[in-house]
């Protein structure tokens, strides 16, 4: 319950004003958003979201990296509706292979928005972050009602600096899957605005 939750990991948050946790299996979870709007109703969310097809072969890389994948990109992308049905329950939670369906953000955002106020949401593109960081830092530190700090984002490295081993995303792929996204981008941008139906490229 949420007192374990509180416990378990705020343990040590003494009397902090905020505090927070992240994670990338919220957003993929209706029942997550109902239990978020059920035991924190003042809660506020921030979603940073990735340009759909680099972070659909992110995805790819990160299963092949980790063992779970071992066909091509193209073919994993072909498969995956029938790879997502006949993935043992116990890997689920994880989706490895949903590389395409997680980047549908319309799809994913609709129970958070139709539970919590857009003054409770903040929603960042991830490419934002890249090139202007002080600039979303600042951004960050207002929603959350903190005073803006925006040298809090320098020095920031790259988290995963390589691909190590994997192939290149192979620009065909590339050039189909940002088709497939089109329409998708174009609803979540008529429920965020028009900055997320083009990403910095």
């Amino acid at each position: 319950g949420l007192n374990f939750y509180a416990t378990t990991w705020f343990a040590a948050a003494g009397d902090a004003r905020l505090a927070g946790e992240k994670s990338t299996d919220y957003l993929e979870s209706a029942a997550a958003a109902e239990r978020i709007a059920r035991d924190l109703p003042r809660v506020k969310l921030v979603f940073i979201l990735r340009e759909p097809a680099d972070r659909a072969y992110s995805n790819y890389v990160w299963s092949r990296m980790n063992g779970l994948e071992t066909e091509d990109f193209a073919t994993a992308l072909r498969l995956e509706a029938q790879r997502e049905k006949e993935l043992p329950e116990r890997l689920r939670f994880a989706r490895p292979f949903s590389y395409f369906s997680r980047g549908l953000y319309a799809d994913l955002l609709a129970p958070y928005l139709q539970r919590f106020s857009r003054e409770q949401m903040l929603v960042l593109r991830f490419e934002d972050i890249l090139i202007r960081p002080g600039q979303l830092a600042e951004r960050l530190h207002r929603f959350l009602g903190v005073s803006p700090r925006p040298d809090d984002a320098a020095g920031i490295g790259v988290i995963n600096p390589s691909n190590r081993g994997v192939a290149t995303f192979d620009e065909a792929v590339r050039r189909d899957l940002l088709m497939q996204y089109v329409e998708p981008n174009r609803r979540l941008a008529a429920l965020l605005g028009p900055q997320f139906e083009q990403w910095p490229t």
